[in-house]
């Protein structure tokens, strides 16, 4: 994907930021820890919600299929982990009626976050309409109070101007946050498409958030992100309700380099900053 010039010296220079302990911490804090494997179970999901709650503190939710959404709000019970669930997944080919009915039966058993798959196929294929229909039905059923995440599905779209164009579509179709991938089609979440979506929301001038999904598993992946986010947007402007990580395998690593032990080793000092490194801000 081919980026302008600034948006590539953005990724660049995040590209070489490693994870630092007070940054791995704080990505804890910001990941939805996530298991939507098709052979998953009622125990599957209490063992993920067991993890949800770690030594370096809670993550910002919990994302499962929709059919263990109450098995997950029972296990997660005064914790303050949030339930966020998957609609139109993983292909994003139901009709409107479907997404909005499947939406408003999640929130029903619980789930306080929704991740929508945008029809992607029928929008590279030059349809406009119908997949924002999709879209906004899903908005409706969400309402004021649970939030919508739009799963843009970036690896399959040909070109950058064509994923833009998606994700303003989007925003404009009550996008709470963009997301950029199903975690099921290869190449998932990269740094050139999180360039992209970011300075999209940036452009908008509107509160949406962003959340990097799929193939996310190490902690200086992670703070990656989190220094593209921080060159664009601004330093701190990555907090639970603007970005997220939805990933499984990635907090072991952030444990490790936040200290706290877990299947990877820790992480060396990184350039200091909140984000863990020294960016100048995007203009």
């Amino acid at each position: 994907m081919k980026l302008p010039a600034d948006l590539q010296r953005a990724l660049d220079t995040a590209a070489a930021v490693k994870a630092d302990a007070k940054g791995a911490g704080r990505a804890i804090g910001l990941l939805d820890l996530t298991s939507l494997n098709d052979d998953d179970t009622d125990q599957t999901v209490e063992a993920l919600c067991k993890r949800a709650v770690t030594p370096a503190g809670k993550v910002a939710a919990v994302c499962v299929w929709p059919r263990f959404v109450k098995t997950a709000r029972k296990a997660l019970k005064g914790s303050g982990v949030r339930i966020a669930t998957v609609v139109n997944f993983p292909s994003g080919e139901a009709d409107a009626a479907t997404v909005a009915a499947e939406t408003r039966v999640a929130i029903k058993d619980g789930a306080n976050e929704i991740d929508v798959v945008l029809p992607y196929r029928a929008f590279i294929d030059g349809a406009r309409t119908q997949p924002m229909n999709v879209i906004r039905a899903c908005r409706e059923a969400c309402g004021t109070d649970v939030t919508m995440k739009v799963i843009l599905e970036s690896g399959c779209f040909p070109d950058p101007e064509l994923l833009a164009w998606a994700a303003r579509d989007s925003i404009a179709a009550g996008a709470d946050f963009l997301k950029t991938s199903t975690g099921k089609v290869q190449p998932a979440a990269t740094l050139e498409a999180a360039a992209l979506l970011l300075h999209v929301i940036h452009e908008s001038g509107k509160p949406v958030g962003f959340k990097a999904a799929g193939g996310i598993r190490d902690a200086d992946g992670a703070a990656a992100f989190l220094a593209l986010a921080a060159t664009i947007q601004g330093k701190g402007w990555a907090k639970p309700d603007t970005f997220r990580f939805g990933a499984s395998a990635l907090l072991d690593s952030l444990l490790a380099a936040a200290g706290h032990g877990g299947m990877g080793e820790g992480k060396g000092e990184g350039t200091g900053g909140e984000d863990g490194v020294s960016v100048p801000h995007l203009t």
